[in-house]
């Protein structure tokens, strides 16, 4: 059975295509070359007046895992808000900020996204983490493994042991948690943390250990190097949300000497400490940088104006922040001897000169950063704000005009404090494709999305053109997921799961050998356990992509 698509306006960037009419074939959920003589098309749909790109691809979103289900906890006045009604079709949702599994596939799904990667798995929480994600509909779905505070990798690390046995170890992670790559969180802060420092710069020692963040950010980007890993680390530095932490996150593209690097939330560790008030944006300094170390990549985690919740592995930060909480409620967890977990609840305003601030800083960064391939979108799902607030954010960075409008309401101080409205850059349509669906296939090492070439998967969203591009991303026309329509004028077709992504990789087995000693002395069950095995996730009815560790521009 063959679909075309015809007449519509394509934007695929991996194929150089900007704005190009051609018709599009799809055939078993994937996108075919023009049919043969003998092949018969049973199903032509026109799209004229209509605008193509693949799938959108959310890099980092946390939408499942401990830290998720005890925000949901937290905040049920949240879910008693935010309701989503049932079907014959769906099952039933709720939240915002912390959406029920069901409640995230459909909401992405409506907003033309067909990927989404959660970005911070803590080990011993990888096999509940991964069989909540089966219960999101319609996304295909993956995560990257938390490493940089757990007691095994920085004994390793403060006895100076051979990289090679680092790099097993970290394939070992990768392997037994069924992830797509790595992700640093505040690397030694938050076993620091547990020994009473409340603050670690980059190159400050951890009392217990001895080491720095310098050293194990190192030697992290160098494990996921030798491994060919399909994305290169993936790092939340140190000083999160710390007036002055722009020095440091310089300093952490430095330390990396030219390697690849994934920096995440950006917004939030761009901070000068300058002016009245000891507090001002950094996004010219970490822009120049970023524009000039073509070996860093970014997503932003922009913050928009409303009520969400924080919740992170960082409880260094989290702990920093807890007397803001909104409503005062909040949760800080220590995890095994692997990291720790905070949940603050948070209230974005827009007459409040910090927030103010941060929410120009994050725009700021988008367009001063000046390739799209490098820079993608993000809120930091829920952290900076809902997903959801994804149309306005594209509208903001399309229409310069309204992107002053909402300057002008913001805080007048911050105004002053903020080189937004000087900025004159708009994104063209063919930039949103690149860093929502190209930009972010390309650094995850995902070969066959995030583009319209043949043999990908047919994920496909097509949207009617519209002057308000706010209106027009949050209502695609259609959304095709596997070659199935799946939404059509905002309704649901129909629903199935995706598919979880996993990196393939290998290692030495005589690491298990010590890995084994290790759990037998301080963890509450045996490394067997621990090891998910593909057998388990088959039961489960999850469907596995691998993704080979065979990255070659490295």
């Amino acid at each position: 059975m063959i679909t075309k698509l015809e007449n519509a306006r394509i934007y695929d960037p991996t194929n150089k295509i900007n704005g190009k009419i051609k018709d599009l074939f799809i055939k078993n959920g994937t996108i075919i070359d023009k049919p043969k003589r003998n092949e018969k098309i049973s199903k032509i749909i026109n799209l004229k007046n209509k605008i193509i790109m693949s799938g959108g691809i959310d890099i980092h979103s946390h939408i499942a895992g401990g830290k998720v289900n005890l925000a949901r906890l937290l905040l049920p006045e949240e879910h008693r808000k935010y309701l989503y009604s049932s079907s014959n079709k769906l099952r039933s949702g709720s939240g915002l900020g912390t959406c029920s599994s069901f409640h995230i596939g459909y909401k992405y799904a409506k907003l033309g996204y067909t990927t989404v990667f959660e970005p911070a798995t803590l080990p011993s929480n990888a096999r509940s983490a991964i069989i909540e994600m089966n219960d999101i509909p319609l996304i295909d779905k993956g995560t990257y493994t938390v490493l940089s505070n757990d007691d095994f990798l920085l004994k390793l690390i403060q006895k100076k042991t051979d990289q090679k046995k680092i790099n097993d170890y970290v394939a070992w992670i990768i392997q037994s948690t069924k992830s797509l790559g790595i992700k640093i969180v505040n690397p030694g802060g938050i076993n620091a943390f547990k020994f009473n420092q409340r603050e670690l710069d980059l190159d400050e020692k951890n009392k217990k250990y001895g080491i720095t963040p310098r050293s194990i950010l190192k030697v992290l980007t160098k494990s996921l190097i030798d491994l060919k890993a399909p994305h290169p680390i993936h790092v939340h530095g140190c000083n999160l949300g710390v007036p002055g932490n722009i020095k440091t996150t310089v300093k952490q593209i430095n330390a990396v000497e030219g390697k690849p690097m994934h920096l995440t939330h950006i917004q939030y560790h761009s901070y000068n400490n300058e002016g009245d008030r000891k507090f001002s944006s950094g996004a010219s300094i970490l822009a120049e940088e970023i524009n000039k170390n073509k070996n860093i990549t970014c997503d932003v985690g922009q913050i928009m104006f409303a009520q969400t919740v924080t919740a992170s592995a960082d409880t260094m930060s989290q702990y920093r922040n807890h007397h803001f909480a909104h409503p005062k409620k909040w949760i800080c967890v220590d995890i095994e001897c692997e990291a720790g977990c905070g949940i603050v609840p948070f209230k974005y305003q827009d007459k409040n000169f910090v927030h103010s601030l941060q929410w120009a800083i994050g725009l700021e960064l988008f367009l001063l950063i000046k390739d799209p391939w490098r820079i993608y979108l993000t809120t930091d799902h829920p952290n900076g704000a809902a997903f959801t607030a994804y149309p306005k954010l594209i509208k903001l960075l399309m229409d310069r005009s309204f992107r002053n409008d909402e300057f002008s309401k913001i805080n007048k101080y911050a105004q002053k404090n903020s080189i937004l409205s000087s900025l004159k850059r708009e994104y063209s349509l063919y930039d949103i494709a690149v860093m929502t669906r190209a930009g972010p296939a390309k650094v995850l090492g995902l070969k066959n999305t995030g583009h319209l070439g043949i043999g990908a998967k047919a994920n496909i969203t097509v949207y009617s053109e519209m002057d308000d591009k706010e209106k027009m991303f949050e209502n695609p026309y259609m959304v095709i997921k596997d070659g199935e329509i799946v939404v059509k004028n905002g309704k649901i077709k129909k629903v199935f799961n995706g598919k979880f992504y996993i990196a393939q990789t290998d290692y030495d087995r005589n690491i298990e050998k010590e890995i084994s000693s290790y759990f037998e002395k301080y963890i509450g069950r045996k490394m067997q356990n621990f090891k998910i095995q593909n057998q388990e996730l088959w039961d489960h009815g999850i469907e596995i992509e691998n993704i080979l560790c065979d990255r070659n521009d490295y």
